[in-house]
């Protein structure tokens, strides 16, 4: 199976792969839906509350307690899976990586055309006068992170009840839809709108590999079930 997978790549030209949680469980991220993820955890609110757009209004310092010690793992590492897709993309297999995770890991590992859905932990925001912080901002400050002007230092995170960037939104729309292979690793396909970009792929080849069962496993000419690093190392 592994060597189909090696095949298809080797032969494509213009492969993307469309990753989630999962993609990072191998570099010591939590997977938030697996039995031992975050959504387990215990908290005095669920995650989804935590992480919204009302919560984050309404209970700032909350936010910032739950995100700093639940959301950032600066230590985290690339693991054999980024490295992997850095390496294709460098020799011209893979035209571009569509990532629903928010640590930074593709772009670490030297992949270039990465296309962040939810945005990044790395990239931060003053909500007064705009100016642009790194996670040093927020990792190392207590309470509510605020500028030199007095904003507030927000997250360029995309929470629920935001919309997804236009502009990433487009470049993901049209890298699945100009692809020859596409691959689907890490991820339940059950985070929308994300999971619905897969309708714009037209090509022939799908990939799938995730530890349990996707919607996308009917459409797929190749399932590979497991840890998505072992495949490729």
């Amino acid at each position: 199976m592994e060597k189909r997978l090696e095949h298809l790549l080797q032969n494509a030209h213009s492969a993307v792969f469309f990753g989630g949680a999962g993609v990072s469980c191998e570099s010591g991220i939590p997977d938030f839906r697996s039995q031992d993820g975050l959504y387990h955890q215990q908290w005095p609110w669920p995650p989804e509350e935590i992480l919204s757009h009302h919560f984050f209004l309404q209970n700032t310092q909350e936010f910032f307690r739950f995100y700093r010690e639940k959301m950032l793992y600066p230590n985290a590492r690339p693991n054999a899976a980024h490295l992997a897709l850095a390496r294709l993309e460098h020799d011209g297999h893979v035209k571009a990586v569509v990532t629903q995770n928010i640590d930074g890991l593709h772009t670490a590992a030297g992949s270039r055309h990465v296309l962040e859905l939810h945005g990044s932990v790395h990239r931060n925001h003053c909500m007064k006068c705009g100016k642009a912080y790194g996670l040093d901002a927020v990792l190392h400050s207590e309470g509510v992170p605020r500028c030199a002007c007095g904003g507030i230092i927000k997250p360029d995170v995309v929470l629920y009840e935001e919309a997804l960037d236009e502009h990433v939104l487009t470049e993901s729309v049209r890298a699945i839809a100009e692809a020859d292979l596409l691959i689907v690793g890490g991820t339940s396909l059950n985070v929308y709108p994300a999971a619905g970009l897969l309708r714009y792929y037209t090509g022939r080849e799908l990939v799938v590999i995730n530890k349990t069962p996707t919607p996308a496993d009917k459409h797929a000419s190749l399932i590979l079930t497991g840890a998505i690093g072992e495949f490729f190392a």
